[in-house]
């Protein structure tokens, strides 16, 4: 099999068209083409005039030894279809548990049972199917359900989210995330999207599937369950003390545990720092706002006049750029077609986050707009300064949103001329809790709010639009990473804590689904190569 990239494909291409190229691109007739399989599609907008897919293919030929021998592209090359092995090991003695059951615990749970290891997951809040019914109560106005919420439970925060798989990872691991998200009744687009997304209407399937698979391969999984407690001798993990949603305690035995918690577990960060087992450390992280523009002008500033097209849908953008003051201004889970979310996860806090089903469909697009803070911000060298600033803002933002869970919202024109907003303009708010309209330089410290404001400018001189007056800005977003790092060596155990593994988003390694979950993979491998 060959692989051969950089086939222009126009939007109105068909599969016999994708055919047809590929044999002009190497020269050969289209019937000498065995087979051909799409493995990245990608938009190239570059020239708004002339907007085109980038196509790369594997294709079986003929007589394939002869073409490569006169080929002199180097950019086309012998493949192999991707295949994950799963590295040797023996039987534990005591099952390996988890803590988590996001992406980072999932896959590593998934590996650990593929491997015959029957991992014992826990996970503080509720499984998908409950959790969708808590999480839209509280949406709908009902009470906050602090252990089961958008960052609590099956399939972490990323279950309500646009479900991005794109990462700058090089890591060969996020092909075996692809493949067992497209098993488990993901979208198959995901397997040749430049940008993958499954979309939170099919994430909470994808996810249920993930979970009977581990099931099926002899792994438990405990929803509703709180790591509260860590037994060490010696330097090593002896066992874990949990607790259930009713209020029971019980300790279970292990000699292997995936620290795999969400990046809001922030009693499990102070339980963690109070027991003195492993050492945590202050992490930069971002805060900011979401911005919502229409989605009709994202697609207008993104393709020009194919804006319209069909077969381009919702656009979508990635920004940064670098301040005079030395902080970085970028966009973080870009959303098209989607909503605002309320996402808190402690009682008397706003936190917001962004939401799109797989069609990108809603009439508005949304992204986190942030600014880089690190421990010079923080006020403080505990550990968990960085945390305790999150609070903070979270908590000064539910009281300006007037202590109902509303967000403190403002149209980007009246933020630029630091007035409040009195209206709203073309682009109404889509966070359900509703918005209180004021002046958001009263979330922020002067710098963070100059630095989002210069941010805007020159995020617009890139992609016009951007900073169109009536676009509006929703706060306040904290939680785009971990606020620590729980320091973890070259065998990805706790530098102070054998059989201790401090993975994924929760443990300042990952940024993201795909990252998250190949962070559980690469811990699983740790497990298993320990067991030899």
């Amino acid at each position: 099999m060959i692989r051969i990239p950089e086939i222009k494909l126009p939007l109105d291409g068909t599969e016999q068209d994708l055919l047809r190229y590929t044999a002009k691109q190497i020269k050969t007739d289209a019937a000498a083409v065995r087979s051909l399989k799409l493995v990245k599609r990608s938009v190239d907008a570059r020239n708004k005039q002339n907007v085109h897919f980038i196509c790369t293919v594997d294709v079986e030929l003929d007589n394939e030894s002869a073409f490569i021998k006169r080929n002199t592209n180097p950019k086309i090359k012998y493949t192999v279809p991707y295949e994950y092995r799963l590295p040797p090991s023996k039987k534990l003695k005591a099952r390996p548990v988890i803590a988590g059951f996001g992406p980072a615990g999932m896959f590593a749970a998934l590996i650990l049972a593929q491997a015959g290891q029957n991992p014992i997951v826990i996970e503080r809040g509720s499984a998908v199917e409950k959790r969708q019914k808590q999480v839209t109560a509280f949406w709908n106005g009902g009470t906050l359900n602090t252990e089961s919420n958008v960052q609590f439970g099956e399939g972490g925060a990323g279950t309500f989210s646009d479900g991005k798989l794109n990462t700058g990872t090089k890591d060969g691991r996020a092909g075996k995330v692809l493949l067992e998200f497209a098993a488990a009744g993901a979208p198959k687009e995901i397997l040749y999207q430049a940008r993958p997304h499954i979309g939170t209407d099919h994430l909470p399937a994808a996810v249920r599937n993930i979970r009977e698979k581990i099931i099926s391969l002899g792994g438990d999984i405990y929803f509703d369950t709180k790591l509260t407690g860590i037994t060490a001798k010696n330097g090593a993990v002896t066992g874990v003390e949990l607790q259930t949603q009713n209020g029971g305690t019980t300790a279970l035995e292990t000699r292997r545990l995936v620290l795999a918690i969400d990046h809001s577990a922030r009693d499990t960060y102070e339980m963690l720092y109070r027991g003195g087992l492993v050492r945590i450390e202050q992490k930069p992280f971002s805060i900011g706002a979401r911005i919502e523009h229409l989605q009709t002008l994202i697609n207008r500033a993104q393709y020009g006049p194919f804006a319209d097209h069909p077969a381009l849908g919702a656009a979508e953008y990635k920004q940064a750029v670098h301040l005079p003051n030395g902080r970085g201004v970028y966009t973080f889970c870009m959303c098209p077609g989607g909503v605002v979310v309320a996402s808190a996860s402690e009682e008397g806090g706003v936190v917001t986050n962004g939401m799109s089903n797989f069609a990108r469909d809603g009439k508005n697009a949304n992204a986190a707009l942030l600014v880089g803070i690190g421990p010079a911000d923080f006020g403080d060298t505990h550990p968990l300064a960085g945390m305790y600033l999150q609070r903070r803002l979270e908590q000064h933002a539910f009281t300006l949103g007037g202590s109902s869970y509303a967000a403190p919202a403002q149209r980007v024109e009246d933020f630029m001329l630091g007035r409040a907003s009195k209206r709203f303009g073309d682009v109404m708010p889509t966070y359900q809790r509703g918005v209180a309209l004021c002046n958001l330089s009263a979330c922020f410290d002067r710098e963070i709010y100059d630095s989002l404001r210069e941010g805007l400018l020159r995020i617009d001189r890139s992609m016009h639009g951007f900073a169109f007056g009536d676009a509006l800005l929703t706060t306040v977003e904290t939680r785009s990473s971990a606020p620590v790092r729980i320091l973890r060596d070259e065998t990805l155990q706790s530098v102070t804590l054998r059989g201790f593994y401090p993975c994924g988003e929760g443990a300042g390694y990952a940024g993201g689904i795909v990252s998250a979950a190949v962070d559980g993979i690469k811990c699983a491998e740790q497990i298993l190569n320990s067991s030899l």
